[in-house]
């Protein structure tokens, strides 16, 4: 009995160990992560690369997803959403989280100095310091433009794939950085007014809570044309083809159409409806540039 109990703890702390990571989070990343690698050269991406490089960005992206639980565990627990993760419940320790965080980041490191470029390491430095400290440890706490101005370090892993598989920065994986970085806000902000009293209550100054729902939901739906705007510039500058325009097309207007709903008032749980399909929209985006990448190499 005493030896099925141990299993059953050491169990439940790997789970809250991989819960601290934001895993479906560092998924996300990744898929943009390997579209930006795919859409870098027509040779192929070596396996080498393509495995630990993107091993090597997940480990980064992990950790300052663990040094976020400690730094908002505070917030955490008074949150319905996120009141019972492990450190807001007392479950995993700060020091133990911060010493996870510390062993992933350093991994993630090693392997992308080992099978990348330093370039690459560098840039996902870059993007860990710019999530867990400059986000998570000064901007969400201090402006409602936090989403916006952090949203850069979210926005990083094409790049970082793109510059794993070549080695330099170009054009074409700005553009997809601006993309995510376009999308961010809408996003994000759709979720803050669905959790809205929960952010109010934390004192985390997001744009519904200081300038209200009306002012938040003009915004989402500005920032959703604006990313039907840039999410076609990948056509324009001939980086894709006709598949990936139509993709586009279709899948910014449903956006748009989710921002109006939103806007209009017309439909109940709309914020959380425009949350949901704002990842569906980022993650088919990117399989239609990857899809349209391959079309046009075998014509």
């Amino acid at each position: 009995m005493a030896a099925i109990i141990g299993e059953r703890q050491a169990q439940a702390l790997w789970r809250d160990y991989l819960e601290l990571t934001k895993p479906k989070v560092v998924v996300l990343m990744l898929i943009t992560s390997l579209v930006g690698m795919f859409l870098a050269t027509r040779a192929g991406v070596p396996w080498r690369v393509l495995v630990f490089g993107n091993l090597g960005i997940g480990l980064c992206a992990g950790g300052a997803a663990v040094v976020n639980h400690v730094v908002d565990r505070r917030i955490d627990a008074l949150m319905a959403r996120t009141h019972k993760r492990p450190l807001a419940q007392g479950r995993v320790s700060p020091m133990a989280a911060l010493s996870f965080a510390l062993i992933l980041a350093v991994s993630g490191q090693a392997l992308l100095l080992g099978f990348t470029n330093p370039l690459t390491a560098w840039l996902t430095l870059a993007s860990l310091l710019g999530y867990a400290v400059i986000y998570t440890g000064f901007l969400k706490r201090a402006t409602p433009q936090n989403i916006v101005i952090g949203g850069l370090a979210g926005a990083a892993p094409p790049l970082l794939g793109w510059v794993a598989a070549t080695g330099h920065v170009s054009a074409e994986p700005l553009l997809l950085v601006l993309i995510i970085f376009a999308w961010t806000p809408p996003h994000f902000w759709a979720l803050a007014i669905h959790r809205k009293e929960e952010y109010a209550k934390a004192d985390i100054p997001m744009l519904p809570v200081t300038h209200g729902e009306h002012y938040t939901k003009v915004h989402i739906l500005l920032y959703a044309f604006v990313l039907l705007a840039v999410s076609l510039l990948p056509f324009v500058i001939h980086m894709s083809g006709l598949l990936y325009l139509a993709c586009a097309t279709a899948l910014g207007v449903r956006f748009l159409h989710w921002a109006w709903v939103l806007y209009r008032g017309s439909q109940a749980h709309a914020a959380i409806g425009t949350f949901k399909y704002s990842i569906y929209y980022l993650f088919l985006l990117f399989i239609a540039l990857l899809v349209d990448h391959y079309l046009l190499l075998s014509l």
